[in-house]
C-alpha cells in the first residue's frame, strides 16, 4: 500500500506522474508477495533485488501444498497415482521452459543446480586437445563459473591461469565488446576449446550478443556454451535458431522459483543421441519406458534427458512449474516491452540522481544491450553499506557487489513505476551531492 499523501521529492519526476504510469502499466505485481518495507514511509518494499533472488509467486504455496497432500495420501504410489504424477513430474515443465529459451522440448530439460549443470555439460563438451585446449570466458564471469572452468581444467592436467583466457573490456570502459570478443576467436580460435560467457553479465547487466559470439566460435571450431543466469525469463532468447551448443541457467533469480531452486540445461538437437559425447549416467539417464527393467546397461535416449542422472525432487520441482507456467500466461515478448519501458523509466530517474553526484550508471545505455538492471558505481563508501541505508531508512531492496556496484533490477513481472520512483528518490535523500 503507499502513502495516501505525497510528500515534498528531491526529484523533477513526480510520485504522482509514476503513479499515473502504473495505473497505464500494471505489470502482474497482484500474483506476488511483496516483503514488507523495513524502513521509510510504505507498507510494502520497493524490491528491486529480483536478478538475486525473484519473489515468490501467491499460487506457490498452494500448488506445492497438494503435492504435500498427495505424498501423505498415497506414499509411493503416488508415482504413478497422484493427480501430477510424480515419475514423469519433469515433463511438465518441459515444454514451458522450452519455450522460455526458445529451444525444441528435446533439447530441454529442468535439472540440478546450475553449477552442476555446468559440470555436466563440460564432461561433454570441454574435450581439449592438442593445441585446442583454452577456455574463454569474461573477466567479470560470476565467481562461480571462474571456480567451475578453472576445476575443469585442473581435472584434465592443464594449468587453469594459462587455460582459462579472461576477456577484458577496454580501458576505461566497463563493458566487453561483441566485436573485441569476435576478433579474440578469429585471431586465436585455433587455440580455445570452448567459450562460456554469462548471456547477461551479473555485474553491469549488460546483455552480450549471443548469436553473434556463437557463430564466432563455432567458425572457430569452437564448441559455444552459456550460462543464461540472468538471461532467462529476463530477455527473450532463441538457443535453437542461433545454434547454441549447450546452455544452462538457474531458476531464483527471474524465474522466481524459491532460494536454490532446480536449473534449467540446453543441448542443441544435433548433439542429443550422438555416442561419441562422453556423459555420466545414473538412473534417470535411460529410456523411460524401460527404466524398470533394472538392466545393468543405461539406454539413454536421444534428448537431453539422457543428460540427466537422478530422480527428480518432486517437491523443488513444484515452484520451478507454477512459475513457468506464469511465463507462459504473459509471455516473454510482452514482458520484454513492459521491461524496455519501465527500466528507461529508471535510467532517465537515475540521469537525474547520478548528476552531481558520486555515482555512476555502467549498464549500457543502449536499450538492446541489456536486461532489467541498471548497476550504479558509487564512489564514495562501500555497496554494502549504501544498501543497508537504502533498505532501512527507505524501504527500497537492492543488490551489493563488493566493494562499489549497487544492483537494481526493475523486473517488469512485478516492480512498478513507483518503486523506480522510490528507488531514485531514496538515492538522491542517501548519497549526498558533491561539493
Amino acid at each position: 500500500m503507499n502513502a495516501p499523501h505525497p510528500v515534498p521529492s528531491r526529484l523533477a519526476a513526480t510520485e504522482a506522474e509514476a503513479h499515473r504510469l502504473d495505473a497505464d502499466d500494471p505489470g502482474h505485481r497482484h500474483l506476488f508477495l511483496v516483503p514488507p518495507a523495513d524502513g521509510g514511509r510504505y507498507a510494502e518494499a520497493a524490491y528491486l533485488a529480483g536478478n538475486s533472488l525473484g519473489l515468490q509467486p501467491r499460487a506457490t504455496r498452494e500448488e506445492l501444498l497438494a503435492d504435500l497432500e498427495a505424498w501423505s495420501r498415497l506414499g509411493v504410489e503416488g508415482h504413478l497415482e497422484a493427480e501430477r504424477p510424480w515419475l514423469p513430474y519433469h515433463e511438465l515443465l518441459t515444454l514451458p521452459a522450452a519455450r522460455l529459451v526458445g529451444a525444441l522440448p528435446a533439447e530441454t530439460v529442468v535439472m540440478n543446480s546450475l553449477t552442476v549443470n555446468l559440470h555436466l555439460l563440460m564432461v561433454s563438451f570441454y574435450r581439449p586437445q592438442g593445441r585446442r585446449t583454452r577456455i574463454v570466458i569474461e573477466d567479470s564471469a560470476f565467481p562461480s563459473d571462474s571456480y567451475a572452468v578453472r576445476s575443469q581444467a585442473r581435472f584434465h592436467g592443464l594449468d587453469p591461469d594459462s587455460t582459462v583466457v579472461r576477456l577484458r573490456p577496454r580501458p576505461g570502459e566497463d563493458t566487453l565488446r561483441t566485436s573485441d570478443v569476435c576478433d579474440f576467436l578469429a585471431a586465436e580460435g585455433d587455440t580455445v576449446a570452448l567459450v562460456l560467457l554469462g548471456g547477461v553479465n551479473y555485474l553491469t547487466g549488460e546483455l552480450m550478443d549471443i548469436p553473434a559470439i556463437t557463430a564466432a566460435g563455432r567458425a572457430a571450431g569452437a564448441v559455444v556454451g552459456w550460462d543464461l543466469a540472468h538471461a532467462a525469463g529476463n530477455v527473450p532468447l532463441s538457443l535453437h535458431d542461433w545454434d547454441v551448443d549447450f546452455a544452462a541457467w538457474c531458476s531464483y533469480k527471474y524465474l522466481n522459483s524459491g532460494p536454490g531452486a532446480l536449473a534449467g540445461v540446453f543441448v542443441h538437437e544435433r548433439h542429443v543421441g550422438d555416442p561419441r559425447l562422453p556423459r555420466f549416467e545414473g538412473w534417470w539417464s535411460t529410456e523411460a519406458a524401460t527404466r524398470f527393467e533394472m538392466t545393468p546397461t543405461s539406454r539413454p535416449p536421444a534428448t537431453v534427458e539422457a543428460w540427466q542422472i537422478s530422480n527428480p525432487p518432486i517437491f523443488a520441482m513444484g515452484p520451478v512449474r507454477t512459475s513457468l507456467e506464469l511465463f507462459d500466461r504473459v509471455g516473454m515478448p510482452a514482458l520484454r516491452e513492459r521491461s524496455l519501458r519501465l527500466t528507461g523509466y529508471l535510467e532517465r530517474l537515475l540521469d537525474e540522481v547520478t548528476a552531481g553526484r558520486p555515482l555512476t550508471v555502467v549498464t549500457p545505455r543502449d536499450p538492446r544491450r541489456r536486461g532489467c538492471q541498471l548497476s550504479v558505481r558509487i564512489g564514495v563508501g562501500s555497496a554494502n553499506e549504501l544498501t543497508k541505508r537504502l533498505r532501512h531508512e527507505h524501504g527500497v531492496i537492492a543488490d551489493a557487489r563488493e566493494p562499489d556496484i549497487v544492483r537494481f533490477a526493475p523486473v517488469p513481472l512485478y516492480s512498478t513505476y513507483h518503486d523506480c520512483w522510490r528507488v531514485a528518490d531514496a538515492l538522491a535523500a542517501t548519497v549526498e551531492a558533491d561539493s
